[in-house]
């Protein structure tokens, strides 16, 4: 029986022991930073305080003619011409539709013989009248038979006034068949053709807007009024006397409108419908530029923000729970990192060509606030370097 093989030795046992060495040394050396051995992002903070911001506020808003004419017939005919040009600027008094003329005209001349007969009538009592006084002083005819003449007489006058009123109406409804503009504006299509009946005071022929000035209507919630006067109330918040707003508009492909306007009318009742109470802007409109019935936005500017605190809205971010900001702070190993903070934002506000968002709460006076380097933070709590401060929150 041959004898036993000696045993081989194992061949990976070194490598096994350089393995484990190598690891040992790895182990005690420095450790790469976070992220894989990229460094802490850069970032520029600023410092908020408080001071006093300029604030604006914005509605949606429609335009309406100052002054809106509905024209009507005011006396039944047909319509037998158009006589303006639809959707051109009118004059006040200017012709617009012409109704079929030949029954007034008709109604007049009867309207002049009635006239002209009455007159007659009260020259032969006039004469009858004079004819009896004398005789009726000398008694050759009896008293009453004078004062019956003189009565006639009366009667013939009454019934002239009153001829005279039938002619006077028949002039007048005989101008009615010219229908004219009651105000100057621009004038809307013509809502009835050649041929068509117009009844009197009933059927709308056109309508007329005067849009110079303009007026443009918006609402304004009244949970936002009542948000504005505890402000107000609290010091923080200051308005102009008798709503002496500045107004800009800002037209629907985003331009601004080129000139400002004021306000003439704030109601001081609240619209049960909508809970919402009504304002009315007047801009000056000589170019009509702005036509009836345009979405516009308003803008309303003159408020100021007393002691408020404010950052631009870059730093602003949107999160599952609402909006947050970033603002630099200290680990326990005292590094920099960027840490979380909800917000609750107010206004907008601008200055310097930079828009602001105004804090209501989430951020005291002196903290550090990150404006910039903000794609670079990936997580809350991230270790970041802060950069050269920025000189305020007008920085973007």
């Amino acid at each position: 029986m041959p004898a036993p093989r000696p045993a081989q030795p194992r061949r990976f046992a070194a490598p096994a022991l350089l393995l484990v060495a190598a690891l040992s040394v790895a182990a005690c050396g420095p450790q790469p930073p976070p992220g894989g051995g990229m460094p802490a992002p850069e970032v520029t903070t600023v410092t908020v305080e408080p001071a006093s911001y300029p604030v604006s506020f914005e509605y949606v808003g429609q335009t309406a003619g100052s002054k809106d004419a509905e024209v009507r017939a005011r006396v039944t005919g047909i319509v037998e011409k158009r006589l303006y040009r639809e959707g051109a600027p009118v004059r006040a008094g200017q012709p617009l539709f012409l109704l079929d003329a030949r029954p007034f005209e008709a109604q007049l001349a009867a309207a002049e013989a009635e006239l002209a007969r009455a007159r007659a009538q009260k020259t032969q009592a006039d004469r009858e009248a004079a004819r009896l006084k004398p005789l009726a002083e000398r008694r050759a005819i009896g008293q009453k038979e004078a004062d019956d003449a003189a009565s006639a007489a009366e009667f013939a006058a009454a019934a002239i006034k009153a001829a005279q009123a039938k002619l006077s109406e028949a002039k007048l409804n005989l101008a009615y068949t010219r229908v004219v503009a009651p105000i100057s504006g621009l004038s809307s299509r013509a809502q009835q053709s050649e041929g068509s009946l117009a009844n009197a005071n009933t059927t709308l022929l056109t309508t007329v807007s005067q849009v110079d000035p303009m007026w443009v209507l918006f609402n304004v919630a009244d949970n936002e009024r009542l948000r504005l006067q505890r402000a107000i109330a609290d010091g923080r918040l200051t308005l102009p006397r008798d709503d002496a707003f500045g107004v800009s508009l800002r037209l629907a492909d985003g331009s601004t409108f080129p000139r400002n306007g004021r306000i003439d009318f704030a109601d001081t009742r609240v619209n049960p419908q909508t809970g919402t109470f009504e304002m009315r802007a007047e801009i000056a409109n000589g170019d009509l530029a702005l036509k009836p019935g345009q979405f516009v936005r308003v803008t309303l500017h003159g408020g100021q923000r007393q002691a408020a605190l404010a950052v631009p809205q870059v730093a602003v971010l949107e999160g599952p729970q609402g909006k947050f900001v970033y603002v630099a702070g200290k680990d326990k190993q005292g590094q920099d990192i960027a840490v979380a903070r909800p917000v609750v934002v107010g206004d907008w506000s601008e200055r310097g060509g930079v828009n602001l968002w105004l804090i209501e709460s989430g951020l005291a006076a002196g903290e550090r606030v990150i404006i910039d380097g903000l794609a670079r933070i990936m997580q809350p709590n991230t270790p970041v370097r802060i950069g050269p401060a920025a000189g305020g929150p007008e920085r973007q």
